[in-house]
């Protein structure tokens, strides 16, 4: 899955629990039924699972090239900067 699958996943996910919490309830409070809601709840999540978890095709439209490891030798690594004044504690 690649960053836009991953955040296509997310935001599906939130749509659909946000759809699946609104039916649910509207149903639950129109049949005065908790159980019903929450089963309905239940639903909404599992179908949210099986759309979001998998790494579907459509997850995947955007993938990443990565450098060969030939190549990556060639490019020199990124250096860390060090600062040599350190804080002195007063006490």
């Amino acid at each position: 899955m690649d960053w836009q699958g991953q955040k296509l996943a997310e935001q599906l996910m939130q749509i659909l629990l946000l759809i699946a919490a609104v039916v649910a309830f509207v149903v639950g409070y129109t049949t005065a039924s908790f159980r019903t809601m929450m089963l309905i709840y239940a639903g909404g999540v599992g179908v949210t699972t099986l759309i979001t978890v998998p790494n579907w095709p459509f997850f995947n439209r955007h993938p990443l090239k990565w450098l060969d490891p030939s190549e990556a030798e060639k490019h020199p690594k990124p250096e860390v900067a060090v600062s040599s004044k350190k804080k002195s504690s007063k006490k």
